[in-house]
């Protein structure tokens, strides 16, 4: 897909799920261009943010919504084998993704979106809620992290891996979805460097914990585009 958005600046993502005016205000601070993902642009308008651009198949827009919208922000993608958040990381084109709204109503949305972090190899996100936050990991990372920080790692793909500073190291094991997981690992040192083989280990830490990871990740290599 063309981009329809393509910015240097870090840009929020807001789906269709709940989300606060205070958790909306922290995304911005750290990402200001906002992109909504069909009825998340109704959440937008309704914590009073009009957002960059709104892309989806606009199943779920309220004609209301859409009404408060100048036309040449409203991106109609047809496709019916994607979800809304799969669109958007097609057409966004930016340094580093917060998402917001993905997770949290209804299991298979939050299924379909880590499903969607996994696949988007290339972009750099950051999915928020519920007090947690997820991405993607990089082949390598190092983080600067209190001991005892919760760090979980999901694999949606195999892959093995190696680590420093985990209070359960992960060298020597094969992760895959309905083998080895690492969820409720922690931090054990200052400094946890993590290294992959192969994409698709997803790394869930305490929201808390964004500025960290954020550093973290705009320094650290990228893996190559699958999608």
């Amino acid at each position: 897909m063309e981009a329809i958005v393509d910015t240097n600046n870090a840009v929020t993502l807001l789906g269709g799920g709940e989300v606060s005016a205070a958790a909306l205000r922290a995304a911005l601070a750290r990402a200001p261009v906002l992109v909504a993902a069909d009825g998340g642009a109704d959440r937008a308008l309704a914590l009073g943010h009009c957002p960059a651009a709104v892309v989806g198949d606009l199943d779920s827009l309220s004609a209301a919504g859409r009404a408060a919208l100048p036309a040449a922000r409203v991106h109609h993608v047809p496709d019916q084998d994607s979800t809304d958040f799969d669109k958007c990381l097609q057409a966004v084109r930016a340094p580093l993704l917060l998402a917001l709204g993905f997770t949290g109503a209804r299991l298979d949305h939050t299924l379909a979106s880590f499903s969607t972090l996994a696949r988007f190899t290339a972009r750099r996100c950051v999915m928020l809620g519920g007090g947690d936050l997820c991405f993607l990991a990089p082949p390598q990372l190092t983080l600067a992290l209190p001991v005892g920080t919760r760090l979980s790692l999901f694999p949606m793909a195999p892959a093995t891996g190696r680590s420093r500073g985990l209070r359960w190291p992960i060298d020597g094991l094969r992760f895959a979805p309905a083998g080895v997981i690492g969820t409720s690992n922690e931090t054990a040192a200052p400094r946890v460097a993590l290294g992959f083989d192969a994409p698709g280990m997803l790394v869930l830490a305490p929201e808390a914990t964004l500025d960290a990871v954020l550093p973290a990740l705009a320094e650290a290599p990228h893996w190559p585009a699958l999608s």
